[in-house]
C-alpha cells in the first residue's frame, strides 16, 4: 500500500484541512482552497499517490510485507504494525493496523495511508473538525482552571504538543419504529364529609401509538479506543456530516474500524425499542397510577452507515504507577471529558496552608491557659 498526500495546486506543498475556515490551507504559499475547488482542479482533490515511480511502488509493496518488529521466535506481527514511505521526504512511517492518517515524524507533513479506507472500509461520511488546535488548547486550560491539584507535567508545553486531533470510526444506526402501548390508568378523588372520608376510584383504558424516526444512533467501532473517552464526548450533530473525502483527513490522525455492525445489532435494537416505549409512556399524564398491559415496538427500514467523527485527545502516563490519564474534547461542539491525575505534593501543601495556622492558634490558646 502507498501513502497519499494532499498537494497544493499552486506550489505542490502539503495542504491541511483548516477547521476554522472549513477549507484547505497550504503552509508554504498560504493558498486556500475549498473542497469543491480541489475537486474541480483535480478529480482526486489533490491526492498524490506515493506509488507514482518505481521506488515508491516498491515502497508500497514493502508496506504490505516489511517487518516492523518481531515477536517471540522472530515471527513478524503484521497485524500490529506496518511500514510506509513518506511521499515528501522518503522517511519510513510505522503505524499499527488500524491507523488511516498520520504525520511524518521527520518532515511533519500529513500523510494518508492509501488502501486503509477503501472497499468495505470506505466511510460513508466524515464530520469535519470545527475546532482547531488553538481552540482545543484554550478549552483544555479553561477546563483545568478549577482543578488545582493537577501535576504541572500534565499541562506543560511538552505535554500540550501531544494534543492530537483524531477521526474515530463510528457505526451510525437509523430506522423507523412503530410503537403501541395499552394500559389501565386510575384516577382517585378523595373528600371529607363529617367524620367520614370517601375515596372514589375511576379506571380508564389508555392507548398510545405512533411512528418515530430514529437517526444516527452511534456506536464506537474501534476496539483499542477508550470507551469512556469516545462515548462521553458525544453527542455529535450528524446533520453537519459530509460525504467522505480523503482531504478532510489531511492534518489529522484517523483510525479505521475493526468492529462490524453485527456486533451491535441486538444492543442497538434493544436501546431503540426502549426509547420508543419510554417516549409513549411519557406522553401519558393525569393519572394517579398506570398499569401497562402490553406494549410493542416494530423496527422498520434499519440502516447502518459508517462515519469518521472528530475528537481532540491528550493522554498522560504517570511515571510511578503507569496509570493512563486523558483529556478528550468533541471536535465539533467542544464538549469535554477527562480523567485527571492528582499531585499529592500540591495536596499536602494545600492542607498545610489551611491547618498550620489553626494548629498554631490552638497551641497559642493552650499556652495562655
Amino acid at each position: 500500500m502507498a501513502t497519499v498526500s494532499i498537494k497544493c495546486p499552486n506550489c505542490g506543498g502539503g495542504l491541511q484541512f483548516d477547521p476554522a475556515g472549513q477549507d484547505y490551507e497550504c503552509e508554504y504559499c498560504l493558498s486556500r482552497f475549498t473542497q469543491k475547488e480541489l475537486e474541480r482542479i483535480a478529480p482526486k482533490a489533490g491526492e498524490e499517490p506515493a506509488g507514482s515511480n518505481g521506488a515508491d511502488a516498491q515502497a508500497g509493496k514493502t508496506a504490505q510485507q516489511q517487518e516492523s518488529f518481531q515477536g517471540d521466535g522472530g515471527q513478524v506481527d503484521t497485524e500490529q504494525a506496518k511500514v510506509y514511505t513518506c511521499p515528501s521526504c522518503g522517511a519510513e512511517i510505522v503505524t499499527d493496523d488500524t491507523t488511516a492518517a498520520s504525520f511524518c515524524f521527520y518532515c511533519h507533513n500529513p500523510v494518508i495511508l492509501q488502501g486503509r479506507l477503501e472497499g468495505k472500509y470506505h466511510p460513508d461520511y466524515v464530520l469535519p473538525f470545527a475546532i482547531d488546535r488553538e481552540q482545543a488548547t484554550e478549552i483544555f486550560f479553561g477546563w483545568l482552571k478549577k482543578k488545582r491539584f493537577v501535576p504541572s507535567d500534565f499541562y506543560g508545553p511538552e505535554q500540550i504538543e501531544k494534543m492530537t486531533g483524531v477521526y474515530f470510526p463510528y457505526w451510525l444506526y437509523s430506522c423507523q419504529v412503530e410503537g403501541r402501548l395499552d394500559g389501565e390508568g386510575t384516577r382517585l378523588r378523595v373528600w371529607q364529609a363529617g367524620n367520614m372520608q370517601y375515596t372514589e376510584t375511576q379506571k380508564y383504558d389508555v392507548s398510545r401509538s405512533g411512528t418515530m424516526d430514529i437517526r444516527h444512533v452511534p456506536r464506537n467501532a474501534l476496539k483499542k479506543a477508550d470507551k469512556k473517552l469516545v462515548e462521553r464526548v458525544m453527542p455529535f450533530d450528524t446533520r453537519a456530516m459530509k460525504p467522505f473525502s480523503m482531504g478532510f483527513l489531511s492534518g489529522f490522525f484517523a483510525e479505521k474500524r475493526d468492529m462490524e455492525r453485527e456486533q451491535f445489532q441486538a444492543e442497538v435494537e434493544q436501546e431503540v425499542r426502549g426509547f420508543a416505549a419510554d417516549s409513549l409512556k411519557s406522553s401519558i399524564g393525569g393519572y394517579n397510577t398506570m398499569n401497562i398491559r402490553s406494549q410493542e415496538a416494530k423496527i422498520q427500514g434499519p440502516n447502518w452507515e459508517y462515519a469518521l467523527l472528530p475528537v481532540w485527545t491528550l493522554t498522560y502516563k504517570e511515571a510511578k504507577t503507569g496509570t493512563i490519564y486523558y483529556f478528550a474534547c468533541n471536535g465539533q461542539s467542544g464538549k469535554v471529558c477527562g480523567k485527571l491525575p492528582v499531585d499529592t505534593k500540591k495536596l499536602w501543601i494545600f492542607f498545610a496552608q489551611i491547618f498550620a495556622p489553626l494548629l498554631a492558634a490552638l497551641l497559642a490558646v493552650g499556652y495562655l491557659i
